[in-house]
């Protein structure tokens, strides 16, 4: 059984950080590319970010591009999402995803090729 729990979200002010974190067990976690999405109220689930396997290759969503990092430690099985310069926008309920199908040097932004989820974790930038 595979699980993945995130944390580290909350509220704060725009123009500040957060990091996010998600805990992954159950299976090796070097075999599983890794993403993080996000729902806003009424909207869809989007893509935000994500990291190969190896965590040598990442791809990010224009909107957050320049102010979110994806990094991953492989020995922790955890993956980070660090959120630099928030906006109101970013306000959302932020979820990770694993994908055990990729090649160690793949990301994939499809949401429906992601195998397991987190119940993520709420983001809120105040104005």
């Amino acid at each position: 059984q595979v699980q993945l729990v995130e944390s580290g979200g909350g509220l704060v002010q725009a123009g500040g950080s957060l990091r996010l974190s998600c805990a992954v067990s159950g299976r090796t976690f070097s075999t599983y590319a890794m993403g993080w999405f996000r729902q806003a109220p009424g909207k869809e689930r989007q893509f935000v970010a994500a990291i190969s396997r190896s965590g040598e290759v990442t791809y990010y969503a224009r909107s957050v591009g320049g102010r979110f990092t994806l990094s991953r430690d492989n020995a922790m099985n955890t993956v980070y999402l660090h959120m630099n310069s928030l906006k109101p926008e970013d306000t959302a309920v932020y979820y990770c995803a694993a994908d055990s199908r990729l090649t160690v040097h793949s990301t994939t932004m499809a949401l429906d090729e992601y195998d397991y989820w987190g119940q993520g974790t709420q983001v809120t930038v105040s104005s």
